[in-house]
């Protein structure tokens, strides 16, 4: 649900990993979050979460009021977590509503 978040505690860079079962080959990840202005995603093929490479490094628009929802294509990229680092924001404090993974 949209209406539910995480939001950050007020300092950056904020970071949170998300982990799946296995190892899988991801093409996508979209995000929907508020205020991110610096986004790095990175991932991780380890049994635990270490050893991070980065994927992608994005500057956001900033959208007054509403929702930013990007999508960062990650062809058959092999991770068992992934990593999202909130490098800066345009305000104190950001939002993040949804994380979608696509992929095999």
């Amino acid at each position: 649900s949209s209406e539910t978040f995480w939001t950050t505690t007020g300092m950056f860079p904020q970071e949170f990993i998300i982990g799946f079962p296995k190892c899988v080959k991801i093409s996508k990840v979209a995000i929907q979050c508020y205020l991110v202005r610096t986004l790095r995603i990175e991932r991780s093929i380890s049994k635990d979460p270490v050893d991070f490479e980065q994927c992608v490094e994005k500057d956001l628009q900033h959208t007054e009021g509403q929702l930013q929802m990007e999508e960062f294509p990650l062809p058959d990229s092999p991770a068992t977590y992934l990593r999202f680092i909130i490098k800066s924001a345009f305000d104190h404090f950001v939002s993040v509503h949804r994380v979608m993974a696509e992929g095999t």
